[in-house]
Formats: structure tokens, sequence, C-alpha cells
């Protein structure tokens, strides 16, 4: 696996969250995100537009948000519009596998980001946040935020998506250590505030003296934050996030979130349409992998004043 830990982020500023009509344009690099109302999937989209048309392609950036179907009519019309490459979120890690064969069999190099699927060979490359890196150097810092001893919850992200899964185990092998740690609940919330928060009331009902909450991702947290704060309960119970979002970062700087996992979206979405252009005007995207994995950063109150702009953090 190719490892990359990266100290600069490189900050995104606009995005167009639907896929608009630019047929028949030369050197067209098809861009598929899964919601760009969340700034995590918005920055993805946005640095690889800015980084394709840096290269001198056109760009052209669709959202599934998390809908196969939508994913199949995306590609599609990346076809049809004659794209020369397509950068891709995957909407499912087995789902989206017809897709990319699609795309494949109409001669369109594919590079995924973020999300992977669940079979090599067809994606000529595979482009990832180090998750399990990322869940453990989380975990360690939440049990030094919450203690080792007491009861705590987790919110899940979308089981469809392979990194939910990795998350949480990364999660256990650290948490597992602990054996006066006692896992008293877990939700599932796919990667959404909204369900967090809603998921975070019914754990608290049926969990009313837990310490902790470890979450996915940071939407799900500050759905949880939000709950914790209209029980009166953020005092006693210490809530971990991971993205690396501009809305997590002020909640820890607010005091409410201890901590995020930064992922280095920006990172290797420059990175998947630069090894796209090296497919285009070489055959191969110059690196020995299909799956690559990018090192992910912790982001505390102790250097959370480096965070100068949407996932970035300087030295």
């Amino acid at each position: 696996m190719f490892k990359k830990g990266m100290r600069v982020l490189f900050a995104a500023t606009a995005v167009m969250p639907l896929l608009f009509s630019s047929a028949w344009a030369e050197g067209l690099i098809t861009v598929i995100v899964n919601d760009p109302s969340n700034p995590y999937w918005f920055t993805e989209g946005e640095v690889a537009k800015k980084t394709a048309e840096s290269l001198g392609y056109t760009a052209n950036v669709g959202a599934h948000k998390g809908d196969t179907n939508t994913e199949s009519n995306l590609v599609d019309t990346a076809i049809t519009n004659k794209s020369v490459a397509i950068i891709l979120d995957p909407a499912n890690a087995d789902g989206s596998v017809g897709a990319v064969k699609k795309a494949v069999a109409a001669g369109i190099p594919v590079i995924l980001v973020n999300a992977e699927i669940n079979q090599e060979g067809l994606a000529k490359a595979q482009l990832v946040s180090n998750n399990a890196q990322g869940a453990a150097l989380g975990a360690q810092q939440w049990v030094e935020a919450v203690g080792d001893k007491g009861k705590y919850v987790e919110l899940f992200g979308a089981p469809s998506d392979n990194n939910a899964a990795t998350r949480s185990n990364g999660y256990e092998t650290v948490l597992t250590q602990y054996p006066d740690l006692e896992k008293s609940g877990k939700e599932v919330a796919d990667w959404d505030r909204t369900k967090g928060h809603a998921k975070m009331q019914s754990l608290l009902q049926a969990n009313p003296d837990i310490i902790g909450v470890i979450s996915g991702n940071d939407e799900m947290a500050l759905g949880a934050i939000a709950a914790l704060k209209e029980a009166g309960k953020l005092e006693q119970v210490k809530v971990g996030g991971f993205d690396g979002s501009p809305d997590a970062v002020a909640a820890i700087k607010a005091g409410e979130l201890q901590y995020t996992v930064l992922q280095p979206v920006a990172v290797f979405s420059e990175a998947a349409v630069k090894q796209a252009d090296n497919v285009i005007k070489n055959g191969s995207t110059g690196v020995d992998t299909e799956k690559q994995l990018f090192d992910c950063l912790l982001i505390t109150k102790d250097n959370v004043d480096k965070y100068t702009a949407p996932f970035v953090l300087s030295e």
C-alpha cells in the first residue's frame, strides 16, 4: 500500500452540486461525489475540479447522494459527454461495481476517491484515507479525553461504505484494551447530522449514565452534541469526531468536541486527478499499487489554531 502523510491540505472554495452540461467538450473529466452539502464531499469535488482545470481539462461535478441509480445515470452522462476520465467517490462498495464496469467498457479510465469498491482491477486507482490509522489515532485521543473506565456509545456511518466498518473496527481495537470501558450502545446514523441527533436522543434514553460518544464522522458527532446540549449532559459526556470539517473545528474551539481526525481529502482528490492525467497521457497512474492510503491527522484544542482554512492544517 502506498501511504502518504501530509501536513498541508488545500482549501476548497465552491462546488457545483449537480452535474451540468459540457457535452462534447474536449478533455472533459467528470467528477462524481456523494453529497456536497457535507463540507467533506464539497471539498472533494471542488479540489478535483480545480485540479483538472489547472491541467487544461474541462471538469463537471455531479452528486449521487449515496444512491447507486443516480450514480449509474451520472456515469451514463459522463459516457455520453465523451469524458476522458471519471473521478468517482463510489456510492456503495458492492453496488458501484456495475457503474465502474460500465465506464471501463466505454473506454473511460476511472479513479476512485475516498471510498473503495469490493473489486480490484477495474478502477485504475483507489485513493482513500488511511481509515484504520485515523481510527486508532482518534480512539487513543478519545481515551485521553474520556478516561479508561465507564460506559460509552458509538455512532456508526453508512453500512454500504467500507469506511464505516474500518473506523469502527479501528476504534474497537484500541478501546478493547481498556477492560473497564463498556460499549453500551451502537447506532447507525449514515454519516448524517440529523440522524446523529435522533440516534443520540435514543441512546441517551437507554443509557443515561454514559461518559462518552465515539463517532464515525463529524456530522454525526455534531448531531450528538446538539442532543447532549438539549439534555443538559454535554459537560458529562465527551464526544470525538472524524473528518476535520470546519464545523467540527469550531466545536473544538468552543470546547464541545474533544477532537476530530482530519482526512486528507484535498490531498488525495488532487492526486486522483493527476493520476488520471497520467493515465490519459501515458497509460498508467505512475503509482505501483491500485489501492493507496493517505494518513490522517489529529486536531485537538492544542493545535486547532493551525487549522487555517477548510481541511487545511498548517505546520
